[in-house]
Order: structure tokens, then sequence, then C-alpha cells
């Protein structure tokens, strides 16, 4: 039968077993454990076993110290040009002081949040309409920047701020339409005028350079025909009456192609006698046998055969 002293082992045995469990604490991977002492805050507990003094130490606040996301509610946001837009978006942070976390803030989550609705107002408030639809990655930027900022001594860190829809009325949505119609149009029209001032610029440039050629050669044609007049004086001041002749042919000659050439001339009235004609046909052929000599010979006549000296 046990004694008076054996009971008395037992149970402080026991109650010391009862205290060793109740100061052993386990902190699951991800979460941090604040111990507060009489009230106070003493330590943070890390993921693993702990001990702890029982009935003088006790946990204080268990926070999540992976990255969280927080859904911002939609709200409304006047721009600065009056346009009310409907906004919403999403916040993400990770807690990294536990004991700040804990004691630097009431109410985390709804602080951050608050936060995050207050800084989107005055940002998205400060832009015009058109700025807010075309920069939403520098209002992103802009609001992480702050947000963290705000929340640096609540032992936070904010990894992102994403605005996810803005959402501007629907007669507003129906004029920015009809606006940008109008943008479109005044481009498609501002292009065609320029296709069309090229086009005129260039058939301009053509025609220039068409006249252009068109002057060359006719003072071309004008210095070949001073040249030989030139030619023709100075043949006629040595005396050379086969030069006055030939002149005189060629212009004659010109003439009949002119008269002959005509669109409304069915019938040739030519009063001149055909001795002049081949008179002056004579006298060309005179100036060209004179000028290529025996190298000009008259072609065989017509039915005669030439004579083999048989």
């Amino acid at each position: 039968m046990f004694s008076g002293f054996d009971i008395l082992i037992g149970v402080l045995v026991v109650l010391v077993l009862l205290l060793i469990f109740a100061g052993i604490k386990t902190v699951p991977q991800g979460y941090n454990y604040t111990v507060e002492r009489f009230g106070r805050y003493t330590r943070t507990l890390t993921p693993g076993l702990n001990l702890i003094f029982p009935f003088i130490d006790r946990i204080g606040a268990k926070l999540n110290m992976m990255e969280q996301v927080l859904d911002v509610p939609t709200q409304e946001v006047i721009t600065r040009d009056n346009a009310i837009v409907a906004v919403d978006g999403v916040a993400f942070y990770q807690v990294l002081n536990a004991a700040q976390a804990a004691y630097e803030v009431a109410g985390l989550q709804n602080a951050i949040l608050n936060l995050t609705m207050t800084n989107i107002r005055s940002v998205m408030g400060s832009m015009d309409l058109d700025e807010l639809l075309s920069n939403r990655d520098a209002i992103n930027e802009r609001l992480l920047r702050i947000v963290d900022e705000a929340a640096h001594n609540w032992g936070i860190k904010a990894t992102r701020v994403e605005i996810k829809d803005i959402n501007p009325p629907a007669n507003l949505v129906e004029s920015m339409a009809r606006q940008m119609m109008a943008e479109r149009d005044k481009r498609a029209q501002i292009l065609a005028a320029e296709g069309l001032k090229a086009a005129q610029v260039l058939e301009a440039e053509g025609r220039r350079e068409a006249a252009f050629r068109d002057a060359e050669a006719r003072e071309r044609a004008a210095e070949a025909e001073a040249r030989a007049t030139q030619v023709v004086s100075e043949a006629i001041a040595k005396g050379d009456v086969q030069a006055i002749n030939y002149f005189v042919a060629q212009k004659y000659t010109e003439a009949l192609a002119k008269i002959a050439s005509g669109n409304n001339a069915k019938i040739v009235m030519m009063p001149l006698e055909a001795s002049s004609l081949i008179g002056t046909l004579g006298g060309i052929g005179a100036i060209a046998k004179e000028t290529f000599g025996d190298a000009v010979i008259a072609p065989p006549s017509r039915g005669r055969t030439p004579n083999t000296g048989s």
C-alpha cells in the first residue's frame, strides 16, 4: 500500500509532465507566433518545436508569413476631368516582421485594404480619363511605391498592387467610340491627301523633266540648224554654187513633204514646171557626185543586163 510520500512524488511527476507538455509549442511552416509574458511581447517563435514557460508565457498572435492576396472592392473614382469611373483591384503583401505586424497596427488586413483604396482614389483622381486608360502600368507602379512606403512601419512588404478593371459609364464609352472613329477617319483623310499630294508632285516633276528634255532637244536642233546654215554661208562666201543648190533643194524637198502630209489635202496642186523639178533633182545629184566622187554609181536600168565583156 502506497504511503503519503509516494503519492506526493507521483503527483509531482504528473505535474512536471503536464508543465513540460504545456510548454511545448509546435509552429507550422509559413507561420510565426509571438510570445507574451504577463501581457508583454518577449519573442517570436519560428516554425518547428519551441518551448515556453507555462502559465507565465502565452501565445499572442499567430501570423501568416507567406505572401497573401487581398481583393480591393469596386469603388467610384472622379478623374481630373470630372469623369466618374468604377475601379477595382488586387493587392499582394507579405509579413516580414511578426512583432510589428501584430503590435504596430490593429486589424492588419483592414488597414492594408483601406490604405490601398485611399491611394487608388488619390492617384487616379489626379489623372485625366485618357491618361488613366492608357497608363495602367504607371498607375500600378505608383500605387505599389506609396502603399509599400506606408506599410513599412507595420512590418509589411507590398509586393504588387494591380488595377483589374476600369469601367467608365456607358454614355462615356459611346462618346469615346465616336471620338475614336472620328480620329481614324481623320487619319484616313490625311493619308489620302498625302498620297494625292505625292502623286501630284511626281506628275509635276515628270512634266518638268519632259519639258526640260523637249527644250533641250529643240535647243540641239536649233544648234544643228545654225551650224548647217553657218556651213552653207561659209561655202557661199567661198563661191561654192553647189552649196546654194543643195540648200535650196533641201528646203524645197521639206516643203513638198509638208504639203503632202496634210490631213485635209486630198489633191495637191503643184504650180511648178516638171523641168524645174528635174533640174533641181539633177542639181542634188551633181552635189552628191561632187561630194562622194565616183563612189555613187547609178543602179542598172530595169530589164537590162550588165555587159560582161563577152
